[in-house]
């Protein structure tokens, strides 16, 4: 059994053929991290708090079966092919449209009907800190063009941080924007709310969308809205102000055009940090944005050890390149072509603390 009471043997499994397991990493401090190759998903992530005991800070589920059944197919998972959204589930690259095969009409969501969250990765644990993944996405997996490898790895450095490494190729054009999905709450998992949890984030600006949630294309100041997290703000305090961007989300659920002195620099996202476990979670990344969602459409589905898990008890930093960007040429691109070397890096650290 490991710390935060998952059984290994629960995840041993074949799904669509290939070998699924529980891989379990830890660090000199006696943290823990849980990550199962069926959708690269971080099950439990075990963490000091500020009396010293250890939290499990993630929503997941007992096991693989759970997985294959959730009401939450995004639960803790890798995303890609793209992340986020695509509108009208179509794109262009050197005149030519693609289709994303998609159950939503206006708009693909996280890769379409097959993502990168359910499929079995090929899966190394190169030390107890460190677990490689590699996926061979398939030309037309999808709908999008090229075969694409991708490799991931997560390690549990001793600075208690979580980081997430990305590299891809491309043989054909193709846009791409993988991101990591992970439900947190620093007050524990099944804590309740996270609207008490103190929210900054490193960003002047955001990204509207419309009722569909998908970009408008207009790039608005946060200053003046309940967007504004640009000094430390209390989630729940505005997040049901009659403001129509809230409305359409049910609370937040956007993306956000993170400050950087030039393209692809690694630097500060975001924090947040619960005054009831005292744990705190910084994100620092390469990429452009990043998306706040407050879990507003978790159902009440049960998780791991029978903890409900209802509307706003997770809040979620999905480090990306803007939604929709492959129709919105003045957002950041997401093209990849042969020859090129896709990166991105992203790191969540624990800390205890304001």
């Amino acid at each position: 059994m490991t710390l935060s009471g998952l059984q290994e043997s629960a995840f041993d499994a074949e799904v669509s053929g290939k070998k699924v397991a529980l891989y379990v990493l830890t660090n000199k401090n006696g943290a823990e991290i849980c990550i199962t190759n069926y959708g690269g998903i971080v099950v439990s992530l075990m963490v000091p708090d500020a009396k010293g005991e250890m939290r499990d800070v993630v929503l997941g589920h007992n096991s693989i079966a759970e997985y294959l059944n959730s009401p939450e197919p995004y639960l803790g998972a890798l995303i890609g092919r793209y992340g986020n959204r695509i509108g009208k589930c179509r794109f262009n690259i050197d005149g030519k449209t693609y289709q994303v095969a998609s159950a939503n009409p206006d708009c693909a969501l996280h890769g379409g009907k097959i993502g990168y969250n359910s499929v079995v990765w090929d899966a190394r644990q190169t030390d107890k800190s460190t677990l490689q993944l590699t996926y061979l996405s398939p030309d037309g997996e999808s709908g999008f063009p090229g075969n694409l490898f991708i490799k991931v790895e997560y390690k549990l450095t001793d600075k208690n941080a979580m980081s997430i490494t990305y590299e891809a190729f491309t043989d054909k054009p193709t846009v791409i924007n993988p991101t990591h999905h992970s439900f947190f709450n620093l007050n524990g998992d099944g804590c309740g709310e996270i609207t008490n949890h103190i929210v900054t984030i490193n960003a002047k600006y955001f990204t509207p969308m419309d009722d569909k949630s998908v970009p408008t294309g207009e790039i608005r100041p946060v200053s003046g809205t309940p967007m504004d997290f640009r000094k430390p703000f209390e989630v729940g305090a505005r997040i049901d102000d009659n403001y129509r961007q809230l409305i359409y989300g049910r609370g937040y659920d956007h993306n956000y055009v993170l400050t950087k002195r030039y393209p692809g620099e690694y630097s500060f996202a975001a924090k947040a940090y619960s005054p009831a476990s005292g744990i705190g979670m910084t994100v620092e990344t390469t990429e452009p944005g990043v998306q706040l969602y407050t879990g507003n459409w978790l159902n009440g589905f049960e998780g791991k050890q029978g903890r409900k898990y209802t509307a706003r008890t997770a809040i979620c930093f999905e480090t990306q390149h803007f939604p929709d960007s492959p129709n919105k040429p003045h957002f950041p691109s997401t093209l990849l072509r042969p020859g090129e070397r896709y990166t991105q890096k992203c790191v969540y650290t624990f800390t205890t603390g304001e």
